[in-house]
């Protein structure tokens, strides 16, 4: 199998994840939860992976990592902790829907006025757009780093700019980009960073989190067992306690602890650089192959290693079909869970096939998909 699916989830690990998984679910007992050698083990570990990721993500405090399921529970606890009735958000037309159905529900529920920066046909932005919709109200520019779809990325710094400017909250899905790509909340002006483990991060499945600035506060979204102030009636107004309300997943955090030092010890640029390098390879093999339409805007190659594209107005799920049955090629196909993207690029009916690249790839892997493309491209045709 040649697997380009990795902007869904990295399936090949380093194995020195594997490794920690593995002792982890056969040593580690439950943080805080005990005063043993397996209940402190759990807590040592936890500790220093925060330390870890508020280093990796320019978080001024660890105790301000907060781990999670996943993104998506991280941009839920983010959005619904801060965002309150009345208030009005700046979003994009990039966005996940880990954003928009949060985003959404508050709409109904509780008032919130929401804006999309819109994209254009290459899936790009206006910056001078975020400014243009800053309201007396506005409280918060939620956005994604980079487009799961395209693999555009974002001008943070300048994002931060406008948000620090007009007094906002910057929330930022790092979905894509966590692991790949530098990030610094303090350089940048992130209030809030959610990113998860298992993509970029080449960690497990199951791991994520968000890492909070010092200065913004937010209501817990799950309240339950922490382990201490038990006798409180009301969550613990201490972070990380104040929201990890419940058992965390220790066994998938001590594989994301091993990814952490995967990703030191290679570096991020060194990661990025093979990545893209291998996403180039594969776009300048199909971009000009007739009948293929590439998404996505390829003038900079400051993005992420995803390349979507269309084969004449064939759907993209029996490209999809063919790649996987015909040459053992694992790429996605759909929506993407990216509904206002495929609206920007006029793909709504057809969906689009994403081929993205990660570190564990081979060029043979880039090759063998180019070829693949070309060929079923020549069937289309003829």
């Amino acid at each position: 199998m040649i697997y380009l699916d990795n902007a869904a989830t990295t399936m090949i690990k380093p194995p020195c994840v594997v490794q920690a998984v593995t002792e982890a679910l056969t040593s580690l007992g439950n943080a805080s939860r005990g005063a043993h050698g397996g209940a402190l083990d759990a807590n040592r570990l936890l500790y220093r992976t925060r330390g870890k990721l508020a280093g990796l993500f320019g978080c001024p405090r660890p105790e301000r990592v907060i781990f999670t399921g996943n993104s998506t529970e991280a941009l839920n606890v983010a959005i619904n902790g801060t965002i309150r009735s009345g208030d009005h958000v700046i979003a994009t037309a990039l966005e996940h829907n880990s954003v928009l159905r949060p985003l959404y529900r508050l709409r109904a529920q509780r008032g919130v006025e929401l804006d999309f920066v819109p994209a254009d046909w290459a899936g790009r932005v206006d910056y001078s757009d975020f400014e243009r919709l800053v309201r007396p109200n506005t409280r918060a520019v939620i956005c994604t780093h980079a487009s799961n779809l395209t693999g555009n990325r974002l001008d943070v710094a300048r994002i931060g700019e406008i948000a620090a400017a007009h007094g906002l909250l910057f929330i930022l899905d790092a979905s894509q980009t966590a692991g790949a790509t530098p990030i610094d909340m303090a350089r940048d002006g992130v209030s809030i960073l959610c990113f998860t483990g298992h993509k970029a991060m080449m960690g497990p499945q199951g791991t994520g989190g968000l890492c909070v600035g010092g200065d913004v506060d937010i209501e817990p979204l799950k309240v339950g067992g922490t382990g201490v102030q038990s006798y409180l009636e009301e969550q613990p107004g201490e972070y990380p306690t104040r929201l990890e309300a419940g058992t965390l997943n220790g066994h998938g955090i001590a594989g994301l602890s091993a990814a952490a030092d995967f990703i030191e010890r290679t570096g991020i640029d060194a990661i990025h650089d093979r990545e893209i390098g291998l996403a180039r390879r594969f776009y300048e093999a199909v971009a000009d192959v007739p009948g293929v339409r590439v998404y996505g805007d390829f003038s900079t190659w400051e993005r992420c290693p995803i390349v979507a594209l269309n084969l004449s107005d064939v759907d993209s799920a029996l490209v999809c079909d063919a790649l996987w049955r015909d040459y053992g090629i694992a790429a996605r196909a759909g929506a993407h869970c990216a509904p206002l993207m495929h609206r920007a690029l006029g793909t709504e009916a057809q969906g689009a096939v994403r081929f993205s690249f990660g570190y564990f790839n081979r060029a043979d892997d880039a090759d063998a998909a180019s070829r693949a493309v070309r060929e079923i491209a020549a069937g289309v045709r003829s």
